[in-house]
């Protein structure tokens, strides 16, 4: 099974668009959304009508989901992140919402291999940044590979049978593919669709083999000044369109 792996589009059309592109129906066996659909971007509705659209084997909400569908106040938002949020909430057709109202909560099992979350398998909306976080995660997961999106990060790390723990890439560059040997654990975050924070703009995602048991974390170029204009023309705070623009 070829998973095509997606996490935190923000509602960038373009960044999703060209990953659609890149990874075309034929070349992965389902779709899976490691959540945040929506906010910052500027096409909410769009989004969520392309992943509609995919048919996702499996999909969790993320925390931007919830605050726009209603189901969670901004208030632990920065004030940048609080008025994005209340514009989404604007922007939302009916249809939209409901669709993020009825996303599921993870961590949600996938397979006997791959579970899935937002956040973490210790709770949905808790970062992975560092190897505390990753060792927590590890224990917690359910599965021999988490796939986990929020920090933005493209990541991997491993836990052995002796409990080391190994993070073979954070931040990384450019594509990355990573084959999970027996006996250990793994963390894995494509990092982010439409909101890259890891200095590089081009929009990130993943394709999980597990046949192969391999990850291939992929970049892909899309026309981060369109993404940037709708921003701005649509009212939503200067620096989510700045920030596109350098990846961070």
């Amino acid at each position: 099974m070829r998973y095509l792996v997606l996490s935190d589009i923000h509602a960038n059309i373009d960044a999703l668009d060209a990953v659609l592109e890149a990874a075309p129906p034929g070349s992965y066996d389902g779709a899976v959304v490691l959540g945040d659909l929506v906010g910052y971007g500027a096409e909410p509705n769009l989004v969520v009508d392309r992943v509609r659209a995919l048919s996702p084997v499996a999909i969790v909400r993320g925390n931007h989901d919830k605050v726009a569908a209603g189901l969670e106040s901004a208030e632990g938002f920065n004030p940048t992140a609080q008025r994005s949020a209340a514009w989404t909430r604007d922007a939302l057709s009916r249809e939209t919402r409901e669709y993020l109202v009825a996303l599921p909560e993870g961590p949600r099992v996938l397979d006997d291999l791959v579970e899935i979350c937002h956040g973490s398998p210790v709770d949905e909306d808790t970062y992975i940044f560092g190897e505390l976080d990753a060792a927590e995660a590890l224990a917690a997961s359910r599965r021999r590979v988490c796939l986990f999106g929020h920090t933005h990060l493209p990541t991997t790390a491993a836990l052995d049978a002796s409990r080391s723990l190994e993070v073979l890439f954070h931040r990384a560059h450019g594509d990355q593919r990573v084959t999970f040997s027996d006996g250990r654990r793994y963390l894995a975050n494509p990092g982010s669709v439409g909101q890259p924070r890891d200095g590089d703009p081009r929009a990130a995602f993943a394709v999980f083999d597990t046949e192969a048991l391999a990850i291939h974390i992929q970049r892909v170029e899309y026309p981060v000044e369109q993404a940037r204009d709708r921003i701005l023309a649509a009212g939503l705070p200067k620096p989510l369109a700045i920030r596109l623009m350098h990846g961070r």
